[in-house]
C-alpha cells in the first residue's frame, strides 16, 4: 500500500512527512510513504496527502505548473475515489474559489469559498496558536474528545456551502470551519503535524480510513 505526500514546494513538507512516518511506523501494516510530484507515482497511490503553507493562488499555481500533477490528482481523487487529505491551504484549495489577494478559482471538489477571518475582540489575524474544536461524529475524529486543542496558522477559512461538508469547527471569534469531508475527500484547517498527540490521532484515523 502506497501513501503519497505531494511535493509542490510547500513549506511544511518535512514536518508533514515526519509526522506521517511516526504514525505509520506504529501500524501493523504500514504504508510505503512516497514524497513526490510525479504523475507515475501519484497514479499508483492508495492514499494521497496535500500539504499547504502560503497564499492560495501561489499554491494553486505551483501545482498547475508541475506537468501532469493536477490531472493526476483529479484522476485519483475524483475518478478513482482514493482517500485524500488536504492540510491548511491544501484543504482550502478544495473550495470553488478564494478571495485571498483577489478572486482565484480553486479545485471545486467541495462547494464553498475561502474568505477572510473577522478581526473582532482580541482575535488577531493571522489566527496563530492552539484552539479547541467541536467535531461531528465521524470516523476521522474517532477518540478525539470535544474541546480538544489543535494548532492553527491562517488568515482565511473555508466556508462550505453545505453544512454536512463541515465536520469540525472552532471559534475565532465566531464559528469557523476546522475540518471538511465529502465522500473520500478530507481536509483540516489546523495542522495535525504540529498538534502533537492530538494530531497524531487524526493522522492515525486517516491512515485507517476505509472509503467506499
Amino acid at each position: 500500500m502506497n501513501l503519497v505526500i505531494i511535493n509542490y514546494g510547500s513549506g511544511n513538507l518535512h514536518s508533514v512527512h515526519k509526522a506521517f512516518e511516526a504514525v505509520n511506523n506504529e501500524l501493523s501494516k504500514p504504508f510505503e510513504i512516497i514524497v513526490t510530484n510525479k504523475s507515475s507515482d501519484i497514479e499508483k497511490a492508495d492514499k494521497i496527502v496535500l500539504p499547504g503553507v502560503g497564499a492560495f493562488q501561489d499554491c494553486k499555481n505551483a501545482i498547475l505548473r508541475t506537468n501532469g500533477l493536477y490531472e493526476s490528482l483529479e484522476k485519483m481523487v475524483i475518478e478513482e475515489k482514493k482517500p485524500f487529505m488536504g492540510i491548511c491551504v491544501g484543504m482550502q484549495l478544495l473550495a470553488e474559489k478564494s478571495y485571498e489577494f483577489g478572486e482565484c478559482e480553486g479545485f471545486g471538489w467541495i462547494p464553498g469559498e475561502v474568505i477572510k477571518l473577522d478581526a473582532l475582540d482580541d482575535c488577531k489575524i493571522p489566527h496563530m496558536g492552539w484552539n479547541e474544536i467541536i467535531s461531528q461524529k465521524h470516523v476521522l475524529f474517532n477518540d478525539i474528545l470535544q474541546g480538544t486543542d489543535f494548532y492553527f496558522v491562517h488568515s482565511y477559512y473555508f466556508k462550505t456551502k453545505t453544512a454536512d461538508h463541515c465536520i469540525a469547527t472552532t471559534n475565532y471569534p465566531n464559528s469557523i470551519t476546522a475540518a471538511v469531508c465529502k465522500e473520500n475527500i478530507f481536509g483540516t484547517q489546523f495542522h495535525p503535524e504540529k498538534s502533537h498527540k492530538n494530531g497524531k490521532k487524526i493522522i492515525d484515523n486517516f491512515l485507517k480510513w476505509e472509503t467506499v
